[in-house]
């Protein structure tokens, strides 16, 4: 790992795993974090070392609680990519508190957390960074009161951010032919095809092992998932079969992993990505905001709109509660799009069957009143 120092008031620390940009001034105005994540080949223990290196050299209150908060995270198997994340939260909290003027962990309260959450919002700081951001710094308030160093006022009422509830995104079938049209590289092609036809999250496949694919039995074994670490296997269609094939002909069989780069085992996330958005800008699709997430949104939707129960697609995808599943059926009730356009043509077609209409309504009034009497 290596630091260096941009001006007075930031430094970074990069290693081959991430590159973070942390505060070094008592301006918090200037606390802008860059934190990108590609690959974590290290330990916990690892990544560990390294944050307290860094956090040895930063000036803010109540260190040595931030440290046996990070080890008591370690003890409880936290990934390096969570650690780090969670270093980074504390740090902006931390640096906050202390341009406030305040120097021990006992002094903070409710209003330092809502001072927070609403500078980070005068930032412009996405609401779902700042919802990770605000459960960060609750679980580290939670382990300071357990310890005695702050008081259970510190929550008072829950603050909860609203969350946008968004349909996730998927590509129209058009658009899926016209990015497999493009692609002209064998591994690259590979990529897309089973990210598409799996629902795997690019980190998976990229973690993604020779010894965890059988292609006799058509399948793929995720022993940890990326988000969640829940295990899954995942199955692969003929075309995916085809591309993996193709590529298998090609890879050097003395490599460990499935897909993998020049320099390193593995390629990194943000390799792959550029790749795939390379293909979305081939193919003319670069305006209509596709990620690569998009892939595991489109193998969802493609499985609804096919038969498939949310329960199997909920195994599939590795969801731990079936409501994250359900979010895909809102893009494929074909109950409700029936209708909507049976009324609609109703509607279109003017009053003519408005008698019909208000005549069955008054029979049913009729009968309710008749049944009242009887009650």
């Amino acid at each position: 790992m290596t630091i260096r120092a941009i001006d007075s008031r930031h430094t970074v620390v990069s290693s081959k795993q991430c590159t973070c940009t942390l505060p070094t001034s008592n301006s918090f105005e200037s606390y802008p974090t860059r934190f990108q994540l590609e690959s974590y080949s290290g330990s916990s223990i690892e990544a560990l070392h390294k944050i307290l290196k860094r956090l040895t050299g930063m000036d803010l209150p109540g260190k040595e609680h931030v440290e046996a908060y990070l080890r008591h995270l370690v003890r409880r198997n936290r990934r390096p990519s969570t650690l780090y994340s969670i270093m980074v939260s504390i740090a902006l909290f931390l640096g906050m508190i202390r341009d406030n003027g305040k120097s021990s962990l006992e002094d903070i309260t409710k209003g330092d957390v809502e001072a927070f959450i609403e500078h980070e919002q005068d930032r412009g700081i996405k609401i779902t960074t700042i919802r990770t951001r605000l459960m960060c710094i609750h679980a580290f308030l939670r382990y300071l009161i357990e310890e005695g160093l702050v008081s259970e006022d510190v929550f008072g009422r829950r603050i909860r951010l609203q969350l946008p509830d968004r349909l996730p995104r998927a590509m129209d079938p058009d658009d899926v032919l016209k990015l497999l049209s493009v692609i002209d590289n064998t591994r690259d092609r590979a990529i897309i095809m089973v990210l598409l036809r799996t629902g795997m999250r690019i980190g998976e496949l990229l973690n993604t092992k020779m010894i965890d694919v059988h292609l006799r039995e058509r399948r793929i074994e995720i022993y940890e998932a990326e988000k969640n670490r829940m295990g899954r296997v995942v199955y692969l269609s003929d075309d995916a079969i085809s591309s993996l094939n193709i590529w298998l002909k090609e890879r050097d069989p003395r490599k460990e992993y499935l897909i993998y780069g020049r320099a390193r085992g593995r390629i990194c996330y943000s390799t792959a990505r550029s790749r795939v958005v390379k293909y979305f800008v081939k193919a003319g699709l670069s305006h209509k905001g596709y990620t690569v997430h998009t892939l595991r949104h489109t193998f969802a939707t493609e499985l609804l709109n096919a038969g498939m129960r949310l329960e199997c697609l909920q195994v599939l995808l590795g969801h731990r509660c079936i409501e994250e599943t359900r979010r895909y059926a809102r893009l494929t009730d074909k109950t409700r799009e029936t209708e909507y356009f049976k009324a609609m043509s109703r509607i279109e077609r003017g009053n003519s069957d408005d008698d019909r209409h208000n005549s069955e309504l008054a029979a049913i009034f009729k009968e309710e009143e008749l049944c009242t009497q009887y009650r």
